[in-house]
């Protein structure tokens, strides 16, 4: 095994508490389109909103299916993904806090996880309210409907005004914070660090921050440890003791 595997597994084995934070690395590099590419010229927050889902519901199921559910649903999660609902399941890993929308560590089998940008395992209706909170309503080959009045179902976090949407997703960003206060030892997965100043903010002065990352990012320098690797090849040489 690689020094620097060793090393990590060292701190995994003495941590109380690991958080992994993923970004869009681990599903980009895995195949999935981004967001703007998928809508073209057109704005992606206005497409993100209640009100263009009411004007074009199949339309958005379209631009969400190409940027986001071919991949969660047709390819499935990545090692990477599996990886980490693995180690939770042994009692290794405390959470993931993700950048991503996408559900891929839902569908892995994650059950501690925080998307802090929102995501489609909570929906709301867009006219009367009413909730849906499963992702798999998003797999039914044409846009989600309401159960009770029959509109559109859209993330409940862009679903509302903006004040309100706001709210939410400060919501999710102090949820974040919170657990990766709890940490004893941060590993950083595929992101060059979106509003990481805001989940990382109340991360104790103790705690370990490992950075596994193909490139250089803003992290290099805050790093216990930075790993230029595969995020799967690291895991399964730990997980494997190889």
């Amino acid at each position: 095994m690689r020094n620097e595997y060793r090393q990590l597994k060292e701190y995994m084995d003495k941590s109380q508490k690991t958080v992994a934070v993923t970004g869009a690395g681990i599903s980009y590099l895995y195949g999935m389109r981004r967001l703007k590419t998928s809508v073209g010229m057109m704005n992606y927050r206005k497409v993100f909103s209640a009100s263009y889902v009411r004007k074009n519901p199949e339309k958005f199921y379209e631009i969400i299916k190409d940027a986001f559910l071919d991949a969660t649903f047709v390819k499935g999660p990545s090692i990477v993904h599996r990886q980490l609902a693995e180690l939770e399941a042994q009692g290794k890993l405390y959470g993931v806090v993700t950048q991503n929308m996408d559900c891929l560590h839902t569908v892995a089998g994650s059950k501690n996880v925080i998307e802090f940008q929102g995501t489609f395992r909570e929906n709301v209706c867009i006219d009367c309210g009413a909730r849906q909170d499963d992702y798999r309503i998003w797999n039914q080959g044409h846009m989600p409907r309401c159960e009770k009045c029959g509109a559109p179902m859209m993330p409940a976090c862009f679903a509302s005004d903006m004040r309100s949407r706001g709210g939410a997703m400060q919501d999710k960003m102090r949820q974040a914070a919170d657990m990766i206060s709890e940490a004893d030892l941060v590993i950083i997965i595929g992101t060059t660090g979106f509003r990481s100043e805001e989940y990382l903010s109340r991360m104790r002065q103790d705690t370990r921050l490992v950075q596994i990352n193909l490139s250089e990012t803003q992290f290099d320098s805050m790093a216990d440890l930075n790993i230029r690797a595969d995020a799967g090849e690291v895991f399964d040489a730990i997980m494997n003791e190889r």
